[in-house]
């Protein structure tokens, strides 16, 4: 066969592999009929600009919570205890009406906790917030070095801190 015949071969091949639809199955690693669904190109997370040497921080906020982020940047992660529950809020743009799984991996636990698109008070736009019971062992995690995903929301690597193993405490005591 001669090149100029195996050329568009090779191009119908590459082209009928790239045509698969936009939610596929995932198949037994994921939750009873969870569907991936391949994220908008105009979803990109923008990372700030930020020096090499920068270090995130967490830090008590005056209202009680606890805010992990850089310095001159408005927090990427934030916790705050509500009637005995722990409230997770991921800092990052949602799409209005979207719930995600926000996969958490640290210190041998992993928690996948359920969050959906929430409208702040005072905040245009919706970020990603979900809750967990404060007595949940699964968060441990918090009190370690752990990274997170979020469909959209890109991923985020958190130092060990005991600011949040704190107000986990208090939270779980209340």
């Amino acid at each position: 066969m001669s090149k100029s015949r195996t050329a568009p071969l090779g191009l119908l091949l590459a082209l009928a592999a790239c045509s698969q639809s936009a939610a596929t199955p995932t198949g037994g690693d994921g939750p009873i009929d969870a569907v991936r669904v391949a994220m908008p190109a105009d979803s990109v997370v923008l990372t700030p600009i930020r020096p090499k040497d920068a270090k995130g921080a967490w830090v008590s906020a005056p209202d009680g919570s606890a805010k992990f982020g850089y310095p001159g940047e408005a927090a990427l992660l934030a916790l705050e205890c509500r009637n005995g529950a722990l409230v997770v809020t991921r800092n990052v743009a949602a799409p209005v009406g979207a719930s995600a799984l926000f996969a958490l991996q640290g210190s041998g636990y992993i928690l996948r906790l359920p969050v959906d698109a929430t409208a702040l008070p005072g905040q245009s736009g919706y970020v990603w917030r979900g809750a967990i019971a404060a007595d949940d062992m699964r968060l441990k995690l918090f009190k370690a070095k752990f990274a997170g995903t979020l469909p959209g929301g890109g991923h985020i690597e958190v130092p060990a801190s005991d600011v949040p193993g704190a107000l986990i405490k208090r939270c779980a005591d209340s």
